[in-house]
């Protein structure tokens, strides 16, 4: 799965997986995302890209699911003492939504996301059990490894 960030500044084509989706949170940040500016122009390519994504990936919904493992993601960031509300938190639920299908989420907000070092475990798993992060050094993968409970 994609976030909005790989879709507005896409990696080498080679970083990414033959296949993939997006959640419906990155869609509907792409449609705000036309919306949001003024410039006819910027509108204009906004509106391209959304028509582009529409046409080519699935979008994925959050389900009952992706609700568990939204409890899950969130259990984890707080555990660690770090916000999982306010800009952080469609990051959150879109990282959810591939956590419940089983995808990695390919993103350039790692740090937002987990608020953590790239390559750096969170919620203190030092040995890379069930709940860590990685990612490649060009930023464009980040796997969540939450526990199910």
């Amino acid at each position: 799965m994609v976030d909005t960030s790989i879709l507005i500044d896409p990696p080498a084509e080679s970083a990414l997986p033959e296949e993939t989706s997006v959640s419906a949170f990155t869609l509907a940040e792409l449609v705000a995302g036309v919306h949001a500016t003024h410039d006819p122009n910027e509108r204009a390519a906004r509106h391209d890209r959304l028509q582009r994504v529409q046409a080519t990936l699935e979008a994925l919904p959050f389900d009952a699911e992706a609700a568990r493992a939204y409890g899950r993601v969130f259990a984890a960031i707080t555990g660690a003492g770090r916000k999982a509300r306010g800009k952080r938190a469609i990051d959150l639920l879109i990282a959810a939504t591939a956590l419940s299908v089983g995808l990695p989420l390919y993103t350039r907000n790692i740090g937002q996301i987990l608020g953590n070092p790239i390559g750096k475990n969170f919620a203190g798993d030092r040995d890379g059990g069930p709940a860590f992060q990685r990612a490649t050094r060009d930023r464009a993968k980040c796997e969540y490894r939450i526990p199910n409970r």
